[in-house]
Parts: structure tokens; C-alpha cells; sequence
């Protein structure tokens, strides 16, 4: 009876996919859809597996707000990978620790700035450590970056390699491989940035200050929505989803970049 399920979903999928890829054809898409490995999912069990994002606090009373340096001149793009920023992509599995790979991109794009070592750093490190978090059930940065500056460091890919699951802690500060020496940033809720020395959020929906903090900071770590079905699918081009909330978001990702195709505006984003 499951596979029977199963596969009705995925033609349910497949007909969706191909109904959309019509619609690029006559131009009422920027992107395109196709069928992976989440194909035999509904959206609602796409989501609960993968969307692992809990949004903070929303109170911005104890934040100062993000200002752009003075007479910045924003350059047309940024992509922080041709620049040696950012690591492989890399998997979550079935698991909602998006969080944890959004805090780990951050701040390996800046160890790199400061050090010139592109180190990949250990998401199941803040899977199984960072208590506050929910591990696979979901969790966000703020929460993530507290728990490397209390413990003053994370450990390395290597030491402590992903397996998709919470485990006891096995931290050790032998295999710290990045501290909490370099200043981070991160982004969260709609536009929201997070340093180690304390919070300074950006105006909300202010894309000029959220493409300076990537253009002169480095990739940010930011939280979208992503609980459209053409999210799950999505293949290739710019994804603009109309139906998308800057308010309920539940995916933690990486800002590497921005820039225009088409005389439409994009972020990189890992």
C-alpha cells in the first residue's frame, strides 16, 4: 500500500514538473523544475524533513541597526565562491539541520578572509552540541553561534564528520578548527545580522543594506521560505516564487553572492 502511495505521489509530482515547464516555454517562468530525490514526497513531508529553520526572537529593541559603510559604492555583483569563500555543497540528508550548514558557511567564509584556509567546519558538531537547537527537529544561527563562542571554537569536518542524526557530544577542543576570533555575521529573520560581539539586525526588506553587509562582510548566513512545492524541484534559473512569505520562514541557507540576468535581480545562495 505504500508504494502504491508513494508512487502516486511522485506522478502527482511529475505531472506538476511538467505542467510548469510548459509554462516556461511561453514565458511565465524564470526557472525550471525537474524530478529528484524528493519526487515520492508531498510538500508537507518535504518541509517537515527538510525546513528546519525556527525563527528567533523578533523583538528588535536590545539591536542596533545594520549601516552600510559611508560612500560605499555597490559593485553590479559579488559571488564569494570565484573569491575561495565557500566549500563544496554539500548534503543535510534527511535531517532539518539547515541551520546548522547556514552557521558553518558563515563562518568558513570568514576564517578564510582571515586565515586564507578554506577549512570545512563540522555542522554535526552543532547537531549533537548545541543543545538550545532541536539537532535534525531544527534549530537557528543565533542559537548555533552562541554555542561555538561559549565553547570557544568548532571542530573540523573531518574530526567530526555528518551522519544525518543527533548523537551524544563528542566536541573535543583538540579538534577545534575555527574560533570565535573572526567576527560573524549572519542574517536572520527577513534581514537580520548576528556578530559575535552582539546583534545589529538590518531594516527589514532593505536589499541595499543586505547586498552591502554580503559585498564588503562575505556570505551571510540568511533563513527563506521555502515551502512552495517549486522550491523542492527547482533545477536551474533565476527562482522567483510569487506565493513566497518574508515572514514565515523555515529554511536556513547561505548568501554567497548577488547580482542580474536578464535585467532580473538574484542572490547566490548556497
Amino acid at each position: 500500500m505504500n508504494c502504491i502511495h508513494s508512487r502516486h505521489i511522485w506522478e502527482e509530482n511529475v505531472a506538476m514538473i511538467h505542467k510548469h515547464n510548459l509554462e516556461v516555454d511561453l514565458g511565465l517562468h524564470s526557472y525550471t523544475l525537474a524530478m529528484n530525490q524528493f519526487g515520492d514526497m508531498t510538500n508537507e513531508e518535504f518541509r517537515k524533513q527538510m525546513n528546519g529553520y525556527k525563527m528567533p526572537s523578533e523583538d528588535e529593541s536590545n539591536y542596533q541597526i545594520f549601516s552600510a559603510p559611508a560612500n560605499l559604492i555597490l559593485p553590479d555583483s559579488v559571488d564569494w565562491r570565484s573569491k575561495g569563500y565557500v566549500t563544496y555543497v554539500k548534503d543535510q540528508g534527511q535531517c532539518g539541520s539547515c541551520w546548522a550548514f547556514s552557521t558553518t558557511g558563515a563562518l568558513e567564509g570568514q576564517h578564510f578572509a582571515k586565515t586564507l584556509q578554506l577549512i570545512p567546519l563540522s555542522e554535526q558538531n552543532l547537531v549533537d552540541c548545541s543543545l538550545l537547537n532541536f539537532g535534525c527537529n531544527g534549530g537557528n544561527q543565533d542559537l548555533a553561534y552562541d554555542y561555538i563562542k561559549m565553547h570557544h571554537g568548532i571542530s573540523d569536518e573531518q574530526s567530526y564528520p555528518y551522519w544525518a542524526e543527533r548523537d551524544i557530544c563528542q566536541f573535543a577542543k583538540i579538534h577545534i578548527a575555527a574560533t570565535t576570533t573572526v567576527n560573524i555575521y549572519i542574517l536572520n529573520y527577513c534581514l537580520f545580522i548576528c556578530l559575535f560581539k552582539g546583534y545589529t539586525r538590518i531594516k527589514k526588506h532593505n536589499e541595499t543594506d543586505l547586498q552591502a553587509a554580503i559585498a564588503t562582510i562575505g556570505p551571510i548566513a540568511i533563513s527563506i521560505d521555502a515551502s512552495q512545492s517549486s522550491f523542492q524541484f527547482y533545477s536551474s534559473g533565476v527562482y522567483n516564487e510569487p506565493n513566497c512569505s518574508t515572514k514565515r520562514l523555515d529554511h536556513a541557507v547561505l548568501a554567497v553572492g548577488y547580482g542580474t540576468l536578464n535585467s532580473t535581480d538574484y542572490y547566490i545562495v548556497k
